[in-house]
């Protein structure tokens, strides 16, 4: 019986909806931007690239090279960043579009908490975190996924273990 092959695709939809659960979550119970939870997503996504990796190559029997392997984490990683993108879109105007609000009264705060801000540099801070954070979510989503994939599939590729085919056997 042949091994079966968990694809990138299948990987990186789970973690997407992993990452969507905590955010829906932490959302709801109101801990989202404490500075406790801030990494918790970014951890776990690395660790589940890690995982990926690893996992790639032991179902490959780890006749795999470093490059398929950190090809198959960047790939989850891409996936769960198309899939972060629509749920930050969804997110921002449709299940909490409170949201922006809440991180401009946040940013207000700590303004405010550093004393030494005028007040018109607060009122320019917070007219720019209104007008954009809607396209810094979208970037962030991105940039923050294929980012931290890739160096979280660096990782995963390099623990991997790795025992390549040689190229000068012959294929039967």
């Amino acid at each position: 019986m042949e091994k079966k092959i968990t694809t990138h695709i299948t990987k990186g939809v789970v973690l997407a909806l992993i990452l969507i659960v905590i955010d829906v979550i932490s959302s709801v119970a109101g801990f989202k931007f404490e500075t406790w939870f801030r990494w918790l997503p970014t951890l776990l996504f690395c660790g589940y690239i890690i995982w990926a990796c690893i996992n790639y190559a032991d179902q490959m029997n780890n006749e795999v090279t470093f490059g398929k392997v950190f090809g198959h984490g960047f790939r989850t990683s891409s996936v769960v960043a198309s899939i972060m993108v629509i749920y930050v879109v969804l997110s921002l105007f449709i299940i909490f579009p409170e949201q922006k609000e809440q991180v401009v009264e946040a940013t207000r705060k700590q303004l405010e908490d550093k004393g030494n801000v005028p007040q018109s540099a607060i009122d320019t801070a917070l007219e720019y975190t209104r007008k954009l954070y809607t396209p810094i979510a979208i970037m962030s989503a991105i940039i923050g996924s294929l980012l931290v994939g890739a160096i979280a599939s660096l990782i995963g590729a390099a623990i991997a273990k790795k025992n390549p085919p040689s190229p000068f056997q012959q294929q039967a």
